[in-house]
């Protein structure tokens, strides 16, 4: 039931509404808000409109007069919880499930044994429904976890759904509550669909003492709202809705919708809306509540479907709408949700699924042909990668009709193994492109899924909108500097900001004062590293706005390597004199998450001698994810493989109010701070970075330098801070008319010498960039605090790709010559500053460290 207390909207209100929605003109709040109110003959009219928006959607799906639902088994893992929430019996509490003969959570063998059976009844779902983290609650839990060997509860979920995969051939769809971006990683590769109610935006609801959410840390709408973006910058396809009648107000639900549809419009993730009524159940502290009228029901489907949108997908549950279906069918949905002839509804016990043949019937009375579909809707099986997982590319197709993407009603599941693609490792597309990006260059200046893979671009620019142009700040910039130059480590946040927006005369001075640290803490040389750049694949759908180096697996451009060709390469750079070899690549759908092992164990192999300085924080947690193992345990594995170091890569801005503008699905930043610091601690350094120059402000790169410094105070991990400066020219993100055209020569300066400030006496080394500045600029950058250049490179796809162009490769002498250029003398150095070796610098001497066949540098 909503607010009692809520003001009926006037007749002249719900005319307008009305007809507003007739005509097919959006929606907003407070229009929306009245219509939920709709009644009787308003009703009707409601219905009849949203109806035909459903009808157009269903019509541009290919399916006109199809209604869907899944065939599925109801598979409750564990009906322990760390919520309270005040309506539900599905959870219980450890003592009754002992009373009653059961565990803490459902065996192996009951798992399957549910599996099995459902499958022999021609059931394609294995629905897991479970309580949010139990173990955080119940020390029952953990006991079991334990026992059992999982680390979570999530462990057990990814493990279960795998063994359903292989053993039976039903398709899981997770709904374990709340997730992290990392969570999801983790099951996104065994399970085609997940999913969250998001029930409500209306926060009292959860703060408030009394209320249905009260004392359940997961119900709280941000944390919520949360899991439903991470899933969509993830590309899972999410199943997610409303919960009517819990004490909401209109506004309050119409907010909902609303929120729904922002998420949508923004990473096109949201696979189907569920709009539920709240039915009250006895032994339940809302016991009491009177149920969700189905005329509210019906109005709130209407208002959904207004709201939404032709190509919504919206479900209401059969089994609570006492048989009403012509009037829900009539309000808009298109989907009847699961329903299955063997398990119960375990959250809605008292209300048992109708039989599919009834429900057939009675879709059909209503004008309706009742269609089986799978788990994932044909939607984001057409779209393939990145939104379906390789590995269970070979389970759906065994159950898809080919024609229509829905349930093919003839499949029997079996079991199949979940297992890698079968190419691996093998030489495709243009593996040249490290040679011809300085010729040939690139075939086009975007990747061909530019308009889809890095969501609504409408949507990010009035996200973007604030960022666009930098804030100036008044703030004591002689001061500022006088405590910078007295004791750098003093200054305060506000003193830090003014010297980040310094010019002129002032930004000479910074620069100066930068310079005078540098010299103290480095002296005169310049160092450099004679390394090899590999990129082994630019096949990568995360997303990336700002990565212009990422490309489909058929677009013209794309390509990856082989180990051998790997190894090759870092053989030959060996041959000229090279101390390290840096690896890095796209975040490819078919390489499994022990590929980044196989890629360390080929180049220690035929180079023993070389440093392998390889994979950022995103390749780690993919590689995590993808083998299920933990951080830490993935890290360890590749460090025994051969790993030395990690580039501190992937951090772009250490801010998510920006990262989400520049990428839909990177890692956020708690997690690249978790992969940096677990990497320090077993002994692996890194490096650090900052890209900046796009939609951020110098208050973001105040914030990333403290973060960096803290990280570096607790770890001494770091061995150098990297400037990158944002290359726009081919940028998704700069075509797309939303990002600034890369950094100001002032900008430059003033990163490069509050870098040296803010990192001093922490980070010692700072490190310019002459692939994304050229000579001139890269000189500028070591009289204003920088003393290290970074290496030869010998190839550089990324910023080439971009648009830089300073080429992809430095001969020592050129290294040489920027050094001199700043007036100073410069030196080689291996990956962490140590001394090079006299054979080392004997063999790179002799060729200048160029490769044999590599073409003519580009001229600055």
């Amino acid at each position: 039931m909503s607010d009692p207390e809520a003001v009926r909207p006037t007749a002249n209100a719900m005319r307008r509404a009305l007809k507003r929605s007739r005509d097919g003109v959006a929606l907003d709040l407070a229009e929306a808000a009245v219509l939920l109110q709709a009644r009787g003959d308003d009703l009707r009219d409601l219905t009849a409109s949203a109806a035909r928006v459903r009808d157009a959607g269903l019509k541009a799906a290919g399916r006109p007069g199809v209604i869907t639902y899944s065939k599925k088994v109801f598979i409750p893992l564990t009906r322990l919880c760390r919520d309270k929430c005040h309506y539900c019996t599905f959870v219980t509490v450890p003592g009754k499930l002992r009373r009653e003969g059961h565990g803490m959570y459902l065996s192996p063998d009951e798992v399957l044994d549910i599996a099995r059976r459902g499958a022999e009844m021609g059931c394609k779902e294995a629905l897991f429904t479970l309580g949010d983290r139990p173990e955080d609650r119940w020390p029952e839990a953990r006991e079991w976890l334990d026992a059992h060997g999982y680390d979570d509860t999530l462990a057990y979920v990814r493990a279960m759904a795998i063994r359903v995969l292989e053993e039976t051939g039903l398709l899981p769809h997770l709904n374990p509550g709340v997730m992290t971006w990392t969570d999801l990683q983790r099951l996104k590769p065994v399970a085609p669909s997940m999913g969250m109610m998001l029930e409500t935006t209306a926060t009292r609801l959860w703060s408030e003492p009394g209320g249905p959410h009260h004392g359940s840390p997961d119900k709280e709408p941000a944390v919520r709202l949360r899991v439903l973006e991470d899933a969509g910058r993830s590309n899972v396809p999410f199943t997610t809705g409303i919960l009517i009648g819990i004490g909401e107000s209109y506004e309050e639900r119409a907010d909902s919708l609303f929120q729904l549809r922002r998420i949508q419009r923004s990473y096109h993730g949201i696979q189907e809306v569920i709009v539920q009524n709240f039915r009250a159940k006895p032994d339940t502290a809302m016991r009491g509540m009177p149920d969700a009228e189905l005329e509210e029901l019906a109005a709130c489907i209407a208002v959904a479907r207004h709201v939404l949108g032709p190509s919504a997908r919206i479900q209401a549950p059969p089994n609570l709408v006492d048989e009403e279906y012509a009037l829900l069918i009539g309000a808009g949905i298109d989907d009847w949700g699961g329903v299955s002839p063997l398990t119960p509804d375990h959250v809605n016990p008292e209300r048992p699924w109708p039989h599919i043949d009834e429900l057939a019937a009675k879709t059909g009375e209503a004008g309706f042909e009742l269609r089986e579909r799978l788990t994932i809707y044909p939607e984001f099986i057409e779209r393939g990668e990145p939104w379906l997982d390789p590995r269970l590319l070979p389970h759906v197709r065994a159950l898809a009709c080919a024609d229509t993407g829905l349930a093919d009603e003839g499949a029997r599941p079996a079991g199949l193994p979940w297992q890698e693609p079968d190419e691996g490792f093998t030489a495709t597309g243009r593996t040249d492109l490290h040679r011809t990006i300085d010729t040939t260059g690139r075939t086009s200046d975007r990747r061909d899924d530019f308009d889809d893979v890095y969501g609504d671009w409408g949507a990010l620019r009035e996200q973007a909108a604030p960022g666009m142009v930098p804030q100036r700040l008044d703030g004591d910039v002689r001061a500022a500097l006088a405590t910078a130059a007295d004791d750098p480590t003093k200054l305060t946040d506000d003193e830090a900001l003014a010297l980040l927006h310094a010019d002129g005369p002032a930004l000479d001075a910074l620069c100066g004062i930068a310079d005078d640290i540098r010299k103290t803490v480095n002296g005169d040389d310049v160092t450099y590293i004679v390394t090899r750049n590999i990129n082994f694949t630019n096949v990568c759908y995360t997303g990336c706005r700002f990565c212009a180096f990422a490309q489909r697996r058929t677009d013209a451009d794309a390509y990856t390597l082989s180990l051998s060709q790997v190894a090759d390469r870092a053989e030959q750079a060996w041959d000229v004199g090279a101390v390290e070899v840096c690896m890095q690549g796209g975040i490819h759908p078919d390489l499994p998450g022990t590929a980044y092992f196989d890629i360390a164990k080929a180049v220690k192999e035929r180079v023993p001698g070389m440093h392998v300085h390889a994979f950022s924080p995103m390749e780690v947690v993919n590689g995590a994810t993808r083998t299920g193992m933990s951080i830490r345990d993935w890290l360890t594995a590749a460090k025994e493989a051969g790993l030395d170091s990690i580039p501190g890569t992937a951090a772009e801005i250490l801010d998510d109010e920006v990262r989400w503008i520049l990428t839909k699905g990177k890692l956020p930043t708690a997690t690249w701070i978790e992969v940096i610091k677990t990497a320090h601690e077993l002994g692996i350094r890194s490096s650090s970075t900052m890209m900046y120059g796009h939609v951020d402000q110098p208050r973001h790169w105040l914030g990333h330098f403290r973060t960096l410094a803290g990280i570096q105070q607790e770890t001494a991990g770091f061995t150098e801070f990297v400037t990158l400066p944002f290359i726009h020219t081919n940028a998704p993100v700069y075509l797309a008319g939303i990002a600034r055209p890369g950094p100001t020569t002032r900008d430059n300066r003033a990163v490069t010498a509050m870098a040296r400030v803010l990192l001093h006496p922490h980070i010692p080394n700072i490190q310019t960039s002459w692939v994304k500045l050229g000579t001139e600029g890269a000189a500028e950058m070591l009289r204003s605090g920088a003393n290290d250049l970074g290496g030869t490179l010998m190839e550089e796809t990324i910023s080439r790709m971009a648009g830089s162009s300073y080429g992809s490769y430095r001969s020592i002498k050129d290294l040489i010559t920027i050094a001199e250029e700043a007036g100073r003398p410069a030196k080689p150095r291996t990956t962490l500053y140590g001394e090079v070796s006299e054979e080392r610098q004997h063999a790179a001497t002799a060729s200048d460290g160029h490769l044999p066949e590599l073409l003519p540098v580009l001229g600055d």
